[in-house]
């Protein structure tokens, strides 16, 4: 069976995803919508699918089993019930939606429709990740010490300005693979600062401690100030440290020498997660009606934990999560 698949938003993201479809064996781009209209065609053309009048027609189409939500942040909400009111499949891009209230209303938007609402926390189906979870979940690294996950990526001013600051942006990521790996955080304490820009409403860097409930501790860094261009960079790194072992992920194992999109290279594992996220929604949540790895309720803890950080840096201070 094949899932045919429609996007509302067709950004830069929306290049990754129709490349991941393309990989995989049981789904179709047949079709777009994006509220910026003069991208329609150029899309269409480089997808080869058709064009939406409007997001009501692509909802209503039959044909169309599955729509991904590729919009900006604030239109997730909208768009994504507008899909799961049709009887769609949906996966939404991250952050998921703007608030605790709309995520619960998505939440149930969902249920009632027995529709999949699947979160765009595409860096857990990297298959390092999966089995970095399994070393803990079997006590092969002992008991849970520390937890770092680093970002450390240029980001153009232009592009900057797109997203409301790296906590939003960067650290829901951050956010729903430390969920992945170890569970809920019981506290917080966080700092932002703008560094690189002149004239942004966001914070271009951000640094996270957190203690998890085991007592083991954690630590968060984003920032899109600057590359780290050192022997050993913090691009992209997840290491997790026990007591009777370790694990480490790194964008930089894979690196192509070509700019991509934005960035000043090419860090190949991001197609590798979207590519594996959308085979994972196909194949099991959207045919095999299971569970996303990362669920909505997941997203809802994602969004307490950047309030906690927000509310940490506004009011100086640590904050409880329990």
């Amino acid at each position: 069976m094949t899932t045919n698949i429609a996007f509302i938003g067709t950004g830069d993201i929306s290049l990754l995803h129709a490349e991941a479809i393309r990989h995989c064996p049981n789904a179709e781009l047949i079709g777009i919508w994006s509220i910026d209209q003069s991208l329609n065609q150029e899309k269409s053309t480089l997808f080869g699918c058709e064009i939406y009048a409007t997001a009501e027609s692509l909802v209503a189409d039959p044909e169309v089993h599955a729509v991904f939500i590729l919009t900006n942040q604030e239109t997730h909400t909208h768009f994504a019930t507008l899909a799961m009111e049709a009887g769609k499949h949906v996966l939404v891009e991250k952050p998921v939606a703007s608030s605790i209230n709309e995520l619960e209303s998505l939440k149930a938007c969902a249920k009632k429709n027995q529709v999949t609402l699947m979160p765009g926390h595409n860096y857990i189906y990297e298959a390092a990740l999966s089995r970095t979870k399994e070393l803990i979940d079997t006590q092969k690294l002992g008991d849970l010490v520390a937890i770092y996950i680093q970002y450390h990526i240029h980001h153009p001013e232009e592009v900057a300005k797109r997203y409301p600051g790296v906590i939003q942006h960067i650290l829901t990521h951050h956010s729903y693979l430390l969920l992945y790996l170890a569970g809920e955080p019981e506290s917080l304490s966080a700092m932002k600062s703008v560094i690189h820009y002149d004239d942004f409403d966001g914070e271009d860097i951000a640094m996270v401690n957190l203690k998890m409930k085991s007592g083991a501790l954690a630590h968060f860094s984003a920032d899109f100030a600057a590359d780290d261009n050192s022997s050993d960079p913090w691009t992209f790194v997840i290491k997790v440290i026990g007591t009777k072992g370790s694990s480490r992920f790194s964008y930089r194992d894979w690196v192509e020498n070509q700019p991509g999109v934005v960035h000043s290279h090419t860090f190949s594992a991001y197609e590798y997660h979207i590519r594996e996220e959308v085979r994972f929604f196909v194949e099991n949540c959207v045919q095999n009606r299971e569970w996303p790895l990362s669920t909505i309720d997941d997203a809802i803890t994602c969004q307490k934990i950047i309030a906690a950080c927000e509310t940490s840096v506004t009011e100086n201070r640590h904050v409880s999560l329990l």
